[in-house]
C-alpha cells in the first residue's frame, strides 16, 4: 500500500463543495490558518461570487480548479500532492429529494470515484469526510445521539450518507468523518414545503456555519483525529426544539409561528448529539443559536419592514406550502 502523506504544517487542502454553506466557512478558515487552499469548483457563477467575497489576502491562497466529481481524470488531477482532502461536494435535502438520481450519482458515485484516485495517489491524502446526523434515523432512546449508536436509512439522502462511511472506512485511507448537527446557511432563504415535515416537538440541533468550518480547519491541523467518528454540533447552547428553532426566525422577520396544524405529527431524524470529543479535541463551538437568528434577520436590512406589513400575505403564501394543513380541516 503506497505511504500516506505527512502532515504538514500549514498543509495544503483540497475542499469539494468549497463555495457551499459548510465549504466557503470551511475555505475561509483554512486560509486564516494558513494552510494552501485548492478549491473544488462545479457550479463557476456562484462559487466566483463566494470567491470574491473573501479578502484578497485569504485569496491568494486558494488555487480554484474546475471539475466534477465524479469525473476520474479530474478528480486524479484534484488530489495530486495535497496533504489532506475535505470532501463537502453533496447533493443535500432538498435538492437531493427533487433530484434523486444526480443526488445519488453525485452522492455515492462521486464520493467511490475520489476516493479511488485518492487510493492511487503516491502519497494518499488523508481524508475529511463530511456526514450528517440524519444517519442515526429516528431516536429510540433518550437523548444525546452518540457516535456508536445504530445507524439507520430513512431516506435517500441518508442511505447515502452511511453507504459513503462504509467506503469511507474500507478505503485504507487516513480519514475522520464528522457527522454534522444541522448547518443554516446565514442567508435569507425562501420556504420550501420540507419546513412543515418536522414535528413542532422535535429535537434539533444546530451550528453555525463559521463554527463548522473552523472545526473543518482544526481537524486538518489535528494529529488525534484521524481514525474517528466525531458528532459536530453547537453544544448546549444550540439544542432546542423545532417549534422554538422556526419561532425564532419567523419572528426576526415579522412573520410570527405558524399554526400546528400546518406540520407533520410523525418523528423525523433529528436529535441533539453529543459532542463532547470533538469540542475537547478541536474547541470550536463559539456561537449559540441566537448568534444565526441575530445574524440571519440582519440582512433582512430594508425588506423588514415590508416583511411586517405584508405579514397575513406572507404568512398565507407560506402556509400554502404545507401538505399537513389542508388534510386536517
Amino acid at each position: 500500500m503506497p505511504t500516506p502523506a505527512s502532515p504538514r504544517s500549514p498543509a495544503r487542502v483540497l475542499v469539494t463543495g468549497a463555495f457551499g454553506n459548510i465549504g466557503s466557512h470551511a475555505v475561509r478558515a483554512l486560509r486564516e490558518a494558513g494552510h494552501a487552499v485548492r478549491a473544488l469548483s462545479h457550479t463557476p457563477a456562484r462559487d466566483e461570487r463566494a470567491f470574491g467575497r473573501l479578502e484578497p489576502a485569504l485569496r491568494e491562497g486558494i488555487e480554484v480548479v474546475r471539475g466534477d466529481v465524479r469525473d476520474r481524470a479530474a478528480m486524479d488531477a484534484a488530489v495530486r500532492d495535497v496533504d489532506c482532502v475535505v470532501h463537502l461536494a453533496y447533493v443535500i435535502p432538498p435538492p437531493a429529494y427533487e433530484r434523486p438520481a444526480e443526488a445519488r450519482s453525485t452522492n455515492v458515485e462521486g464520493t467511490r470515484t475520489l476516493l479511488a484516485a485518492m487510493a492511487a495517489a503516491p502519497r494518499p491524502p488523508r481524508l475529511l469526510f463530511a456526514s450528517t446526523l440524519d444517519v442515526y434515523g429516528i431516536a429510540a432512546a433518550p437523548p444525546p445521539r452518540r457516535v456508536g449508536d445504530p445507524l439507520q436509512a430513512t431516506d435517500e439522502y441518508s442511505g447515502h450518507k452511511i453507504a459513503c462511511e462504509q467506503m469511507v472506512a474500507e478505503s485504507g485511507l487516513s480519514a475522520v468523518i464528522f457527522r454534522f448537527a444541522d448547518v443554516p446557511p446565514i442567508a435569507i432563504r425562501g420556504p420550501h414545503p420540507m419546513m412543515f415535515r418536522l414535528p413542532l416537538a422535535q429535537r434539533i440541533e444546530m451550528i453555525h456555519p463559521a463554527d463548522a468550518g473552523l472545526a473543518v480547519a482544526r481537524a486538518v491541523a489535528s494529529e488525534e483525529v484521524w481514525g474517528k467518528t466525531l458528532n459536530i454540533g453547537g453544544g448546549p447552547r444550540c439544542q432546542l426544539v423545532y417549534r422554538d428553532y422556526l419561532a425564532a426566525f419567523l419572528d426576526a422577520m415579522g412573520i410570527g409561528m405558524l399554526p400546528s396544524a400546518a406540520f407533520s405529527t410523525e418523528p423525523y431524524c433529528t436529535d441533539w448529539l453529543d459532542s463532547e470529543e470533538s469540542q475537547r479535541l478541536l474547541g470550536y463551538q463559539r456561537h449559540g443559536f441566537e448568534d444565526v437568528v441575530r445574524q440571519t434577520a440582519a440582512l433582512l436590512g430594508w425588506r423588514a419592514p415590508l416583511a411586517r406589513a405584508l405579514r397575513p400575505v406572507v404568512r398565507w403564501s407560506i402556509l400554502r406550502l404545507s401538505p399537513y394543513q389542508s388534510s386536517r380541516r
